[in-house]
């Protein structure tokens, strides 16, 4: 059986790892590359840098901020944020990067996915989506809503379809992270996980929620989420209580979860 993976997520402004709720009220933690340096002390199995500002600034990831994060790891790394371009994933690339994340932009050009994939091959492709429940209608019949730029634009479109389409065009991974769940610690959103995983033949992401080990257990054993994205629990200034990555794989080995022991 395929062990499950967990994957520290770190939002990045400027230099430093920073935290939002739902995408705002942020409050900035410490230097991504000390972030990098703890998790992958800790055990994680994957790690997941997004520069939020990159699009906003209408500039590239920041290269500099990615050779640093790079020199503190020796797991599977993501990069998103700001990248548009072949060249950009490139860049990204070279400076020590494994994957890469793409989300508004896959949207607005979705030739990018099928680019991406024949340069640098399926596995380095993640396609990141923002989800929002929403009625269901003809348009919408998932009832969840694809969103970009941060949360900010709504697109029309149906997410389920879009991972169809996304997987088809050579996506390597989805990451399906949940606009009302970001930030509040209350678990993933199940439902949209589990429709999505079920929709397409790739490894699956589920984001957006977990605040505690439970949550991680719940989202392996309700959906097929071959992976979890943890931030907050790790180490957001807003919850009483951060965990050590051990601790949250104990829990999980305990419930008969599948997943890679710390070393």
């Amino acid at each position: 059986m395929l062990t499950k993976r967990l994957i520290a997520c770190f939002d990045v402004r400027g230099r430093y790892v920073t935290k939002a709720k739902q995408f705002q009220d942020n409050i900035d933690v410490d230097y991504a590359e000390n972030m990098a340096r703890v998790v992958y002390a800790q055990g994680i199995d994957e790690v997941i840098f997004y520069d939020i500002l990159a699009s906003a600034e209408q500039r590239r990831t920041d290269v500099d901020m990615v050779r640093r994060v790079a020199r503190e790891l020796f797991v599977p790394f993501t990069v998103g944020g700001g990248v548009k371009t072949l060249d950009d994933m490139y860049e990204v690339l070279k400076a020590g990067a494994e994957k890469i994340s793409i989300d508004s932009m896959a949207v607005r050009n979705p030739a990018i996915i099928q680019e991406g994939t024949a340069a640098f091959g399926s596995q380095c492709i993640v396609l990141s989506m923002q989800v929002k429940r929403v009625a269901k209608t003809a348009r919408i019949p998932c009832g969840y809503e694809i969103a970009i730029d941060g949360a900010r634009v709504f697109t029309g479109m149906d997410a389920v379809e879009w991972a169809k389409r996304g997987a088809g065009l050579g996506a390597g991974e989805i990451c399906v992270n949940s606009i009302d769940n970001d930030g509040t610690h209350g678990g993933y959103d199940i439902e949209i996980t589990e429709k999505i995983a079920a929709a397409v033949n790739i490894p699956v992401i589920a984001s957006g929620g977990a605040g505690k080990p439970e949550h991680l257990t719940e989202v392996f054993t309700k959906t097929g989420a071959s992976a979890a994205i943890i931030s907050s629990m790790l180490y957001s200034p807003r919850l009483p209580k951060n965990y050590a990555v051990a601790e949250i794989k104990a829990e999980l080995a305990a419930a008969n979860i599948p997943i890679r022991p710390v070393s």
